[in-house]
């Protein structure tokens, strides 16, 4: 075996021993006391530190901060580590402290970020069983209720891609925060990398806006379109889901007082900047999403006339199967990061995701572009109407202003489906089992292309579903088309 494949294959094999013995022998992170010291049996999971300063003076190679990222992302962390937060709730507000409560609903509910995004491997997206309850982890006292009364419950999505997401978002952003200022009030419609967007604008400002916040900031991450940074996503994720709270969000953040040991749990600085810039550097080098095709004639053909259909009966309106991303870069911090998430852009880390990651890479296009094959517009969108409600079933706003009492109407981004061959289950809850019964549910702005696919026969409705399964998570490493010797199940879905 050659030196590249080998190479290939130690970086394919998730949190090997050469990896996890290189990141521990670091001697960049700084070591913490921890509240299990000095009599305590056990250690932290976590054998110190990354520190910012190290990272924007180039001290921090891109392999080691990633396989650092990596390893946060799959360490189960304990209490040495400060797991659990007992004077404070998932959303970062103080509370009367409590004994550390595991808790499905208003959690902590886990102890890894791969536990719950592991299919088909760390970083993917989750099974119906590690659904989250959002909203609920901000109630004091917590809830021990499922209903929708108290949180909108969620299936875990997949992370791969996620750098290519953010910096088309940043630049989505740049372009419609530019054209909006140069126009003068009244209703106009903007349009970046051939999406449209319609807004508003009354006394030089922009007072309504539809797919977007009137704030012109394209938020990617959350189905609900909320959120506008991998970054932020794993600041909040950490506090929320473990109780692990990162230095920029409560130890070095003025809103919060500065405390050490914001939620009173004997350990401060569970998290560092650096750390937080692995774990976002980690999932942005994730491997872009590809296809395995058939090598039978007439599966490539059923497969071939599927993707034809896909763009004939509309779905590519919203479901935009090409994107091109001005700059090949991975930039982090993203500036436009909200108070509480680390944003200083004075010294940045920068890697290439054409050329670094785990693989697949992002696809090289002319000029220093590149091409996005994600299948989305990162735009909200309402999937509901009289008849078809089934993406109706929540009834918190999360993140936006509720209109007549429940959820905003353009409540969805739209669904990346690069991933989606096998990303099951499906809905935003994770209830649907098949990307039939997916296609089935879209109402609303959806509604025209959900009945010309039913209106589609038989054969046609199952080539498309066939194309749609070739878009899937490849191992990591792997070219971004792998041919493989059949589709396995199109024919029943």
């Amino acid at each position: 075996m050659n030196q590249k494949k080998q190479h290939l294959l130690l970086r394919g094999i998730s949190m090997s021993l050469f990896s996890l013995l290189w990141i521990l022998a670091s001697p960049t992170w700084a070591h913490e006391p921890h509240a299990c010291q000095p009599d305590f049996p056990d250690a932290p999971i976590l054998n110190g530190h990354l520190e910012q300063d190290d990272i924007g003076q180039g001290r921090v190679s891109f392999s080691r901060l990633f396989e650092r990222g990596r390893q946060l992302f799959s360490a189960q962390f304990n209490t040495c580590d400060g797991q659990g937060r007992p004077a404070t709730t998932g959303a970062g507000d103080k509370r009367i402290p409590d004994e550390p409560a595991r808790i499905r609903t208003s959690s902590p509910d886990s102890d890894s970020c791969a536990g719950c995004h592991n299919q088909p491997r760390p970083g993917g997206s989750g099974d119906f069983v590690a659904n989250v309850f959002v909203l609920a982890q901000a109630l004091d006292p917590v809830t021990f209720s499922v209903s929708p009364e108290f949180s909108n419950e969620r299936n875990t999505l997949g992370m791969n891609g996620a750098g290519a997401i953010e910096m088309l978002a940043r630049e989505m952003t740049a372009d419609l925060q530019a054209q909006a200022q140069a126009l003068p009030d009244g209703t106009h419609t903007l349009l970046t990398k051939g999406i449209a967007f319609e807004i508003t604008k009354s006394g030089g400002a922009v007072v309504s806006s539809k797919g977007v916040d009137t704030d012109l900031i394209i938020k990617p991450f959350h189905q609900a379109g909320v959120v506008r940074s991998i970054r932020e996503f794993t600041v909040n994720a950490m506090n929320h889901h473990h109780g692990m709270q990162a230095e920029e969000r409560f130890d070095l953040n003025p809103a919060k007082g500065m405390e050490s040991d914001y939620d009173e749990d004997g350990v401060p600085r569970e998290l560092t900047i650096g750390d937080m810039t692995a774990a976002t550097i980690f999932q942005a080098g994730l491997g872009i999403p590809g296809r395995i095709m058939p090598v039978q004639h007439q599966d490539k053909k059923l497969v071939k006339n599927g993707e034809e259909l896909f763009g004939g009966i509309g779905c590519v309106s919203c479901h935009s199967p090409k994107l091109i991303l001005n700059s090949r870069n991975f930039v982090e911090p993203n500036p436009l990061n909200p108070p509480g998430t680390f944003n200083d852009s004075q010294a940045p880390f920068v890697f290439d995701m054409t050329l670094q990651g785990e693989g697949p890479y992002l696809e090289k296009d002319r000029q220093g572009t590149a091409i996005v094959r994600a299948y989305t517009d990162l735009k909200r969108h309402n999937l509901c109407d009289a008849e078809i409600r089934f993406f109706c079933n929540e009834q918190l706003a999360q993140g936006r202003p509720a209109q007549d009492g429940r959820p905003g109407e353009e409540f969805f981004i739209t669904r990346k489906l690069w991933d989606v061959g096998n990303s099951a289950p499906y809905g935003h809850r994770g209830d649907l089992t098949t990307i039939t019964e997916a296609i089935l549910a879209h109402g609303g702005e959806g509604r025209a292309t959900r009945d010309a696919f039913v209106a589609l026969d038989h054969n046609d409705q199952r080539a498309v579903v066939a194309f749609l399964k070739t878009l899937q998570v490849l191992p990591a490493g792997s070219p971004a088309i792998v041919v493989a010797p059949a589709l396995q199940g199109h024919a029943h879905d």
